[in-house]
């Protein structure tokens, strides 16, 4: 029955009362870094990111050094350790040391952080900080952070009305070089961790309790495997699937599979890579191309009979065979997608390019090509 007048009571916050976790999308996708300085410069060059903001000794900060580059949406922050004297810095330091360059941080931005750091702690989430203020002339932004799969964190940002660079304490910065006058890139897709054998399902049950998300998509078995590899994975996602996060684990096999080496060389747990949403794939892979990135290779035979299964799409295959990007199609659409090589000596984060068309999905048709390709790789560097 529908109710009357009388019965309406005010919502002030029915956004809330329909997600208990709201979030608003990726605030940022921080890297620990050995040498920021030099990092910054890659991702601009060879990216086409912009520097937009900067702390290091020149405005305060003796500890660290870190540079903020944002392509659209997507923000990314590389920091450095200048001289420990914190046990922020220690850990920035030791984990350099010990895993090499990678993400500590995927950051994500809330409507309110102090609700939703209570509302994950109350579920099981460690705590690493607590909700804080920091201010300065463009406002006020509220930070807590809770601990995920190995070392790797989530820092809820509020930033409501903050219209500062970054964040407090960080200053303007000029690009390091002019971007290209057309984005590579417009915002991160989705962010895939690798977890142990075995922890797969303990970490979805995490996302699934503790902040809200649910089971996006399930792939295992021969999903997802090759002759001599294999693994399994699930994708969590909020409610507006803004943030979207894949959970791979490895799968007994003949030989080492992707997930084995990364966690082999990065010491445990961590982000694998991060997927950058773009809607000119091709414009994105020649300009990066062109700027030194390496992609994975996809032998011809991909796309002898690409047609026949993945149908039409707004690029000739010939093009795609000549730029090696694949092809996947589903019930809602299609997506165009590829993968670089790693972007750092040790074989661990590496990044994908997605171009989507209607498909939500995250590229099954093209597990066995890819992790095919991913074990060529492995093949020259001994580690299959």
């Amino acid at each position: 029955m529908a109710a009357t007048s009388a019965h309406i009571q005010p919502t002030p916050d029915t956004a809330r009362e329909a997600d208990p976790f709201p979030v608003k999308g990726m605030d940022a996708v921080v890297f620990a870094v050995g040498n920021a300085k030099q990092a910054a410069h890659y991702y601009s060059t060879a990216f086409g990111m912009k520097l937009v903001a900067y702390s290091g000794p020149e405005n305060g900060s003796r500890e660290t050094a870190s540079y903020v580059l944002t392509n659209g949406s997507a923000r990314f922050v590389f920091t450095s350790v200048i001289k420990v004297s914190t046990d922020w810095g220690h850990f920035l330091a030791d984990h350099v040391a010990e895993h090499g360059d990678g993400v500590v941080d995927l950051a994500i931005e809330v409507p309110d952080a102090r609700a939703a750091y209570a509302y994950a702690v109350e579920r099981g989430a460690r705590g690493i900080t607590e909700p804080y203020e920091s201010k300065d002339e463009f406002g006020t932004v509220v930070r807590a952070a809770i601990a995920t799969y190995g070392k790797t964190r989530h820092t809820l940002v509020e930033r409501i009305g903050y219209d500062g660079p970054y964040l407090p304490g960080f200053a303007a910065a000029d690009p390091i070089v002019e971007p290209p006058a057309k984005r590579t890139f417009q915002a991160v897709d989705h962010c895939v961790g690798n977890v142990e054998l075995g922890k797969m399902n303990e970490w979805v049950g995490f996302y699934n309790k503790v902040m809200g998300f649910t089971n996006m998509k399930e792939f295992v078995g021969d999903d997802i495997a090759t002759e001599y590899s294999a693994l399994m994975s699930k994708v969590v996602a909020d409610g507006t699937l803004k943030v979207k996060f894949p959970i791979n684990e490895p799968a007994i096999a003949k030989k080492k599979s992707q997930i084995d080496e990364y966690l082999e060389f990065y010491g445990g747990a961590g982000v694998q890579h991060i997927a950058l949403a773009t809607n000119d794939i091709v414009a994105s892979v020649r300009t990066m191309r062109a700027a030194g990135v390496q992609f994975l290779d996809t032998p011809d035979s991909y796309y002898d009979t690409l047609g026949e299964w993945a149908g039409e799409t707004r690029v000739p295959v010939e093009t795609l065979r000549e730029l090696k990007i694949l092809v996947d199609r589903d019930e809602d659409g299609y997506l165009l997608q590829i993968f670089t090589k790693p972007v750092q000596d040790r074989p661990t984060v590496f990044f994908e390019m997605i171009e989507r068309h209607g498909s939500m999905g995250f590229g099954k048709g093209n597990f066995k090509a890819l992790f095919e390709a991913i074990e060529r790789e492995q093949e020259k560097r001994g580690n299959l």
